[in-house]
């Protein structure tokens, strides 16, 4: 299983990024797929997450009404579009991959990507 994640970069408070992150080696529609993200010093927290069969989204409250979370099934992508970010939005974002219930525990995700930088500055 790989999970690619791109999309990362630079921007100014206010901006927006969209992260992509590309799947293969599993059935992608079966997994529920998430992101997380981990700040310098910082353990790696919960972002979104959208469950397998379509069976909707969550996320964390320090994000919500700003980023929004969705997937092709037919590309075997999960996207998280970042709108309004902020400088405390600045970490390395990972994407993750579950086999079962929809979960926002780290330690509950089989697969990871290698993570994207997100630099927001003020």
């Amino acid at each position: 299983v790989q999970l690619q994640a791109s999309g990362g970069g630079l921007v100014q408070a206010g901006d927006s990024l969209r992260l992509s992150c590309a799947a293969s080696g599993l059935t992608f529609s079966s997994y529920t797929m998430a992101w997380f993200r981990q700040a310098p010093g910082k353990e790696r927290e919960y972002v979104a997450r959208f469950s397998y069969a379509g069976r909707g989204t969550d996320y964390a409250d320090s994000v919500k009404g700003r980023f929004t979370i969705s997937r092709d099934n037919a590309k075997n992508t999960v996207y998280l579009q970042m709108n309004s970010l902020k400088p405390e939005d600045t970490a390395v974002y990972y994407c993750a991959a579950r086999s079962g219930p929809a979960s926002s525990a780290t330690k509950s995700y089989n697969y990871w990507g290698q993570g994207t930088q997100v630099t927001v500055s003020s």
